[in-house]
């Protein structure tokens, strides 16, 4: 068995992914992808991944968002500007299932690793690019980042229709998030025709129509119709008393929801007469009217009594309620203890970590984390030797810098610092 081949198989398995995408969006994609199965194969520049940067670090490289980003890969550091690092991607795509990449296209074009390029090495490559726009409208060259997807595609303006306060962002890269899962379906869809046809193809999924398509299946509202019938936006998402709902001594998450919460809520409380006495609680017509109104009694109401009480009172009642977790009570949750969500790894060169089990779970062909993140270039010389290099070959390349290993990388940190 190869030294990095996985014990844990997944669906996936067999499947082999070039993965030439940075920072967010793409290396979730791809993450997702190795956990289920595939070989995946992180291609880096000399430079390395920008968020391998990002602290707090034990060691040059490795911080924590690359480490969440990039388990179930295998790293190779290649100089794409030399001839012979272009040649060795080709050689990696000859035998690979899936290449994936994050720059714009332009670059890909100037690198000479064009679709055109690529599927003639190998027909049946499904060749997937996540970039900022469309190619087919004037943004498609433009630069794109999480916070200027959030702002082009409605978020944070829907954050001043809540409150009129000030925009702002969603304090989560929820774009590269979203749009790299979006990505995950597209690919695998694409991997289903190449399977049924035996053709590989081109597919782009670009983020600010992604995002927009996301958002505005929310919000499109009255905008929907021509002509429209009001300015957009659903009014339950949008209501300043949507928000977890703050206790005698806390806040607790709940939503009372269908007729039948609202009736299970109002028995929990001895007030079964409110929706015969009240017209706003007759019926989920009449509560839609008015959210705000709604959630305003409702977060009076939830003000009267401890967390505990009303966790106590509305799971009994079968109403959906939650804690409101922040980022160390969330890894005590009893639910993510008991599906063992949390676990403790020793990753080879950064010691004891934290990660986060495969959220999806399949009967037969389970998937699991199938190699912690690697360092940079940790893989280049046996991906080498698998793509048919000889031991000269690989020895003239890491002269040349064409390739880096992790110890030559290192010595260049030290360097530089």
């Amino acid at each position: 068995m190869n030294q990095s081949e996985p014990t844990n198989k997944g669906p996936l398995e067999g499947v082999r992914i070039i993965d030439m995408t940075t920072v967010l969006m793409g290396p979730y994609a791809t993450q997702t992808l190795g956990d289920y199965g595939a070989d995946v194969i992180k291609v880096e520049s000399p430079e390395g991944d920008l968020v391998r940067t990002i602290g707090p670090l034990r060691n040059p490289g490795m911080g924590p968002i690359f480490l969440n980003a990039n388990r179930s890969k295998r790293s190779i550091t290649l100089d794409l500007k030399q001839d012979e690092g272009r040649e060795a991607l080709l050689k990696l795509c000859a035998n690979a299932d899936i290449l994936v990449y994050n720059i714009r296209a332009n670059a890909m074009k100037r690198l000479g690793l064009s679709y055109e390029v690529v599927s003639a090495v190998n027909p049946r490559i499904i060749y997937a690019g996540m970039f900022g726009y469309g190619q087919e409208g004037p943004y498609a060259a433009k630069p794109a980042y999480d916070d200027l997807i959030q702002g082009a595609s409605t978020l944070p303006h829907l954050f001043t229709r809540v409150d009129g306060g000030e925009p702002r962002y969603v304090p989560s890269a929820i774009a590269d998030r979203v749009v790299g899962l979006a990505a995950v379906g597209a690919i695998l869809a694409t991997l289903v025709h190449r399977d049924r046809t035996g053709k590989g193809q081109r597919v782009d999924i670009p983020m600010f129509e992604t995002m927009t398509s996301f958002t505005l299946g929310d919000h499109m509202g009255g905008l929907t119709y021509e002509p429209p019938l009001d300015n957009g936006g659903y009014p339950r998402q949008l209501s300043k008393y949507r928000r977890p709902y703050k206790t005698k001594d806390g806040y607790v998450c709940a939503l009372v929801y269908t007729d039948k919460h609202w009736n299970h809520f109002f028995k929990a409380i001895g007030r079964e007469d409110i929706p015969e006495t009240d017209p706003l609680f007759k019926d989920f017509s009449s509560r839609a009217k008015d959210f705000d109104a709604v959630y305003k009694w409702f977060s009076g109401m939830m003000e009267t009594r401890s967390t505990a009480e009303w966790l106590e009172i509305l799971n009994k009642a079968d109403i959906p309620v939650m804690p409101m977790h922040d980022l160390n009570s969330i890894q005590s949750d009893p639910h993510l203890i008991a599906t063992n969500f949390f676990r403790h790894q020793n990753h080879p060169t950064e010691g004891d970590i934290l990660s986060m089990a495969v959220p999806a779970t399949w009967s037969d062909s389970s998937a699991e984390p199938i190699r912690p993140a690697p360092r940079q270039g940790e893989h280049s010389i046996e991906l080498l030797q698998e793509a048919g290099y000889t031991k000269q070959q690989i020895d003239e390349m890491l002269k040349q810098k064409v390739i880096q290993s992790p110890e030559d990388i290192t010595r260049q940190y030290k360097v530089e610092n």
